[in-house]
């Protein structure tokens, strides 16, 4: 009778070291002076220091279907950014500083150079948001996925001190909404996304978009990291800070409710920011709603930050509503037609 190994099964060990000696630089790159011990062990170790009453922040998600267009145009160095910021933005909103980070990587067969190509996106969005890379999975599952389709998540933990955590009932009637421009789609809405650009309209994703970009490269932009442009603003305006919003799946209507107090609703005017290419064409392309535009997608903007009137005006980026009396989402004007 044959003897049957791991291998012939479909999962092969010397692959996975061969992945983990690739990615140890990308990883060790990403280490804050908390991080105890190495890549390899059991658990990853953080030391927490010098704060007075620590609230930690946990945050998970994945990427989503927009993985499939990664597959599709053979493209994994933006996947990890994604994989990094819908976590560390999530917990941005609470006021957290992302600590650490943690990602899952289950492939269907492990090819250590597309491994490497993904952890490094990972490691790098760590790095530009702060936080260490102080742990992981990869996972070999033989029969599970197709060769060379593979799904990843994450997981962040942050912390914030307990009077500086960020919640709705700093909220106000009369705050202002200052709106952070997004990168292009980020990673949620993918579903229908794919559903335009590849079913309806028959488009491979080698198209030309722009002067440099094709339609592809365009879809895979990675979503925009937050931290480093909100956790300075904290610091410098502290409770004048009353709320934030991460615009991810459920866009502006499922969203921004979560950071208001009962009783509060909010007005934008979408005619305050230019709605980017990419918006337009997926309405035009798909016949979409005006109202769904705004309930799938950012639209523009990826984070949302509800401020005490009186700061408004020392913050740069779009003044794009207020907060109201009332209750829900009214979204007026802008370049998306009903």
């Amino acid at each position: 009778m044959t003897q049957l190994t791991y291998k012939d099964s479909g999962v092969d060990i010397d692959a996975g070291n061969e992945s983990v000696r690739l990615i140890k630089n990308f990883v060790r790159a990403t280490y804050r002076p908390e991080v105890l011990g190495d890549i390899g062990g059991f658990g990853g170790l953080f030391a927490l220091k010098n704060y007075d009453e620590p609230i930690l922040v946990s945050g998970t998600d994945g990427v989503g279907t927009k993985l499939k267009i990664a597959f599709m145009l053979n493209r994994h160095d933006t996947i990890g950014q994604d994989a990094v910021a819908m976590c560390v933005n999530d917990i941005l909103v609470s006021g957290a500083e992302p600590l650490f980070f943690l990602d899952y990587l289950a492939v269907g067969k492990l090819n250590p150079a597309q491994v490497a190509e993904i952890v490094k996106g990972v490691a790098a969005a760590c790095k530009e948001s702060g936080c260490a890379l102080i742990g992981g999975e990869t996972a070999e599952m033989s029969g599970f996925y197709p060769a060379g389709e593979y799904d990843i998540a994450g997981f962040a933990v942050g912390v914030v001190e307990k009077k500086s955590l960020i919640t709705p009932a700093r909220v106000k009637a009369g705050d202002i909404l200052i709106g952070l421009p997004s990168s292009g789609l980020h990673s949620n809405g993918f579903s229908l996304v794919r559903k335009i650009v590849f079913e309806r309209m028959k488009f491979t994703g080698d198209e030309k978009f722009s002067d440099d970009k094709t339609l592809g490269e365009e879809l895979l932009t990675p979503t925009r990291l937050y931290p480093a442009t909100v956790l300075p603003l904290i610091k410098k305006f502290g409770e004048k800070i009353h709320g934030l919003v991460h615009v991810t799946g459920g866009g502006f209507y499922d969203n921004i409710p979560r950071a208001l107090p009962e009783g509060l609703g909010v007005t934008i005017d979408a005619g305050s920011w230019s709605i980017l290419k990419i918006f337009k064409l997926l309405q035009e392309w798909g016949n979409v709603p005006r109202r769904e535009m705004f309930r799938t997608f950012n639209c523009g903007i990826g984070m949302i930050l509800i401020v005490d009137a009186e700061i408004a005006d020392d913050l740069t980026d779009y003044k794009i509503g207020h907060v109201v009396e009332g209750s829900g989402v009214e979204i007026l004007g802008g370049e998306l037609s009903d």
